[in-house]
Parts: structure tokens; C-alpha cells; sequence
């Protein structure tokens, strides 16, 4: 495996980084959003008497009183902060195949400089081969490292919109007590 990484030449490197900091994001903002998803729980006097750390400053913000613009600006700011890291994952999902090609690149050009140095003499295919070799082993490394950051980024939106979602029907919830005045 080794050997395999070391023939995909210098920018199996950057690729291998993407690989640890993507999964590094992943585990973290995976474990990180379950939490908060088990501490927003559906049971709304739940939430507020036990007010986790994502929700609490929009129920003090709702016992407070600000208006609705104020608290729902103060939801977006907890989501926004939640949402850091996402982009990192993003980015990588979209760097990683372009590393890849940009390897496949270097190895066709590798390949053709082999052809061109041996003028019109006949050329071996195992001449070529290194620098073929290269292309396809940087291109599947991209390609590996991007298809799952992709997929995962998607689950963590997913698990985004799902807290938003709990967030507001907390808000909700709790501005719906406060004009009946429970």
C-alpha cells in the first residue's frame, strides 16, 4: 500500500492531508451534531428546563423578551456556529478529485517527455508506464478522498436542517407560551 501511494508521485501527499483533515471534520461534527440532536429532544419542557448549551441563549433571549426578528437572529448565529467545519469538508470534496487530475496531468506529461526523448526510435511501453502509472493511481486517490467527504457533507447538512428544525419549534413553542402568558 505503501509502495502503491509512493508511485502515485508528490501530490498523493496533499491528497493524503485532504483524506485526514476530512475525516478528522467528519467524526467530529458527526459526534457533535448527534449530541446536539439528543439534547433538543421533540419534549419542548424537556428542553427548557434542561436548556442545552445550542438553545439556551434563544430560550433566554425568548424569557427576555426580544422580538422575533432578535431571537430568530440569535438562532441563526447558533446554527452559523454549529456550521463551521462544513465548508473545510466541502472544500476538500471539491480540491481532492482536482489534486488527483492535476496528478494525471503530471503523469501524462512524464509519459510524453519519456516519448519525446527517444526521438522517432521505437518506444517501449514499459517506458511509459510510470508515468501512466502515476495518472491513474493520483486520480483514484482525489476521487477516493472526495466521493465520501461529499457524501458525508450532505448527512451533516442533513443533520443541520434537523436541528434548525428542533431549534425553531422550541422558539416557537416557548413565543407561543409567552403571548398566552403560560
Amino acid at each position: 500500500m505503501i509502495d502503491f501511494f509512493h508511485k502515485g508521485g508528490v501530490l498523493m501527499w496533499p491528497i493524503l492531508c485532504c483524506s485526514v483533515v476530512a475525516l478528522a471534520l467528519i467524526v467530529a461534527k458527526g459526534f457533535q451534531f448527534r449530541g446536539v440532536l439528543r439534547r433538543i429532544s421533540p419534549s419542548i419542557d424537556l428542553v427548557i428546563r434542561e436548556k442545552p448549551g445550542e438553545i439556551a441563549p434563544v430560550i433566554d433571549g425568548i424569557q427576555r423578551g426580544l422580538d422575533d426578528k432578535q431571537v430568530a437572529f440569535i438562532g441563526t448565529k447558533q446554527i452559523r456556529s454549529l456550521e463551521k467545519g462544513l465548508g473545510v469538508i466541502s472544500l476538500i470534496s471539491v480540491i481532492a478529485p482536482l489534486l488527483g487530475f492535476t496528478g494525471t496531468v503530471t503523469g501524462m506529461i512524464s509519459a510524453f517527455m519519456t516519448i519525446a526523448s527517444h526521438g522517432g526510435s521505437r518506444v517501449d511501453p514499459s517506458m511509459v508506464a510510470g508515468g501512466i502509472y502515476e495518472a491513474l493511481i493520483t486520480t483514484a486517490g482525489g476521487l477516493f478522498v472526495a466521493i465520501p467527504s461529499h457524501i458525508a457533507l450532505h448527512f451533516l447538512e442533513d443533520r443541520l436542517d434537523e436541528i434548525a428544525v428542533r431549534m425553531k419549534d422550541v422558539a416557537m413553542a416557548l413565543c407561543e407560551r409567552r403571548a398566552n402568558g403560560i
